[in-house]
């Protein structure tokens, strides 16, 4: 097995700490018993039947999205051989009946992965956040993700994540976003779950064809967690997902990107998808030209435009309020439906 930065690890941090000092310099960390002192995670560790119990007591009967990958996929949730389809069945599931499954399959030695993913806990569990809070996020609602053995594969998200393992064992990868290239993304547009999808399995490489990842994994970190240790994973870090256990369960916040419940349309993805619609046809200097556009008022490699500009001209230059967002919006999907 090939031998992976470590992440590094803290045993306690504040809220202050996590949101003012660390969190602002977009580097992965753990922190080890997050949540041990959950009631969920406490009453996981009495094991997996005492886990479901707990959940099923703040069921009220709703569906939850489901996914099921036959056993050849091998745990891994990824496209088809041929790349026309995905390789698992999703649909919509009573969850009492989805943990029942979870349950019965433990014993079986060949066995599909299952997933219950991304549910929302007012809708699915209500009641279930408000009992296990994190001062970190008094106000934001997390997700829940719970399934057998599987594998999500290297991905990114377009918003900062904290995931804490509730029960069950996880063990994470992540690649730094300048390995972009090294990793040979997928689709920006036909994706397994909805976010961009590296190519390249990560526990058993084809570098014949993808030779270049050879340097995303000298560059990339690991590390597994237990329940009640969680994980920073800073906006698009990319990040492969190994559920070891036979039952595990995850609960993540998304914020401050385009999963935020704040977050401003369009969001950074699609800002993406129209940049490379307008720009495509551009020859490969003209490209680089905008490049330092971009440089200039996006990413401001040298002065900043808002330090020159009187703060009455700035515009979207500068601090802008919701009505002048609203506004801008609209003036741009107005030029887009002509």
């Amino acid at each position: 097995m090939h031998k992976y930065k470590a992440i590094a690890e803290y045993s306690s941090l504040s809220a202050e700490q996590f949101f003012n000092q660390l969190a602002p310099e977009q580097q992965p960390l753990i922190i080890r018993g997050f949540a041990q002192k959950w009631p969920l995670v406490i009453s996981a560790q009495q094991g997996p039947q005492s886990f479901v119990n707990h959940l099923l007591k703040f069921y009220q009967g709703n569906k939850a999205r489901m996914v099921v990958a036959p056993p050849s996929a091998n745990k891994r949730f990824y496209y088809n051989a041929q790349m026309t389809d995905v390789n698992y069945l999703s649909g919509e599931e009573r969850v009492d009946l989805f943990l029942g499954r979870l349950l019965e399959l433990m014993d079986r030695s060949v066995y599909p992965a299952i997933s219950m993913q991304n549910a929302r806990l007012s809708e699915i569990l209500p009641g279930l956040a408000e009992e296990n809070r994190s001062d970190y996020f008094p106000d934001l609602e997390p997700r829940l993700w719970v399934g057998n053995q599987g594998i999500v594969s290297t991905h990114y998200d377009g918003s900062d994540n904290l995931a804490c393992v509730v029960t069950g064992r996880r063990r994470f990868i992540l690649f730094p976003p300048e390995q972009t290239c090294h990793l040979y993304p997928g689709p920006l547009n036909f994706t397994p779950a909805g976010a961009p999808t590296s190519l390249v399995d990560v526990d058993n490489p084809d570098l014949g064809r993808y030779p270049l990842f050879q340097h995303a994994r000298d560059a990339a970190y690991s590390a597994e967690l237990g329940p009640g240790d969680a994980i920073f994973i800073p906006m698009l870090w990319w990040h492969h997902v190994e559920s070891l256990d036979k039952v595990n369960a995850l609960m993540n916040y998304w914020w401050n990107g385009s999963s935020a419940p704040d977050a401003v349309s369009p969001s950074a993805i699609d800002s993406l998808n129209l940049a490379l619609l307008a720009m495509r046809d551009l020859t490969p200097k003209q490209r680089n030209a905008w490049r330092c556009m971009f440089d200039h008022y996006l990413f401001k490699q040298g002065v900043d435009p808002c330090a020159y500009i009187p703060a009455q001209q700035q515009h979207i230059l500068g601090k802008l309020s919701p009505d002048y967002i609203r506004a801008i919006k609209d003036y741009f999907i107005r030029k887009l439906q002509k």
